[in-house]
């Protein structure tokens, strides 16, 4: 399953390698090697065997160095890690343990943290080979000029922002192969385009957001979002009803802290909350067995 997640990411990393060029090599090769010495010092740290062969730091490593703006600084990718593997990984007891999607929680950490480093001024560069690296995010232009950004550039990747989110056509290839491989549920995928699409299209009747739902899908981190941080098996429903309302909820909230909110994007903390609603989910959505529930046996005398 890792490995079906790092060959869906190829698409992805070589888009941002090939736009961001040395900045995107050096931000997610630091993530992953922080990832990997986060995990072995933790493990070690527990007394428990090292892993990691087992790729999740990996994947770790990766997702978080993707949602990470190309100029982020050395100590913030670092600690970023460290807060992704220490707290969202290793304080619920490890793999397959944790409630929360780790690089989310990484990512939250740095970005309440170091608002300087993670905020929408982050993205511009003064002067830059690249003129797309001297204007602001699609999301954050939305916001404070009203811009819309055209489709194309967002579909095939021609706009600035974090490293993975700016190609939908590279995270469409990579989400379609995790779904083919059965890697990753179709139904939160599904359910969170649904679910934004649904609240996008709301959004834009009522003036809260400039971009039309074809926009809202296209741009920002929501199809990064969608199919590589809320499929996360171990921080995502296990069963099927269950995953269809963890997809959509985190659509809907997406775009309303899109909306609504002081930050221009909204899916990471749209994951995170519905991160938190998944132990109810699981116990509400439990399917009833074929030919029905097994009925109470009377307790003997």
């Amino acid at each position: 399953m890792m490995l079906d997640v790092v060959i869906a990411l190829v698409p992805a990393i070589s888009i941002a390698c090939f736009l961001f060029q040395w900045h995107a090599i050096a931000v997610l090769g630091l993530s992953v090697l922080s990832c990997l010495a986060a995990e072995a010092l933790f493990t070690k740290m527990r007394g428990k065997a090292l892993h990691l062969d087992d790729g999740s730091a990996l994947v770790t490593g990766l997702i978080l160095g993707l949602s990470l703006p190309w100029s982020a600084p050395p100590h913030v990718v670092a600690i970023a890690a460290f807060a992704a593997i220490g707290l969202g990984k290793m304080a619920f007891g490890g793999l397959g343990m944790n409630l929360f999607n780790p690089a989310m929680v990484g990512r939250a950490f740095v970005t309440l943290s170091f608002a300087q480093h993670m905020g929408g001024s982050a993205y511009v560069a003064g002067e830059a080979e690249w003129s797309a690296l001297t204007q602001a995010t699609p999301l954050t232009a939305a916001r404070l000029e009203g811009v819309q950004t055209d489709w194309s550039e967002l579909f095939l990747g021609l706009v600035n922002g974090s490293l993975g989110e700016v190609s939908a056509l590279a995270l469409i290839l990579g989400g379609l192969y995790l779904c083919i491989r059965r890697a990753a549920a179709w139904e939160v995928p599904v359910g969170v385009l649904l679910g934004a699409a649904v609240a996008a299209f709301i959004a834009y009747l009522a003036g809260a957001h400039p971009f039309d739902p074809a926009g809202q899908l296209l741009s920002g981190s929501l199809l990064f979002g969608a199919f590589f941080i809320a499929t996360d098996p171990c921080s995502s429903p296990v069963t099927r009803r269950g995953r269809w309302i963890f997809g959509i909820g985190i659509g809907l909230l997406a775009i309303f802290l899109r909306s609504f909110s002081s930050y221009p994007e909204g899916v990471m903390f749209a994951v995170l909350l519905m991160n938190a609603a998944v132990p109810l989910l699981n116990r509400w959505t439990i399917p009833s067995p074929l030919g029905g529930r097994t009925p109470t046996q009377p307790a003997k005398p």
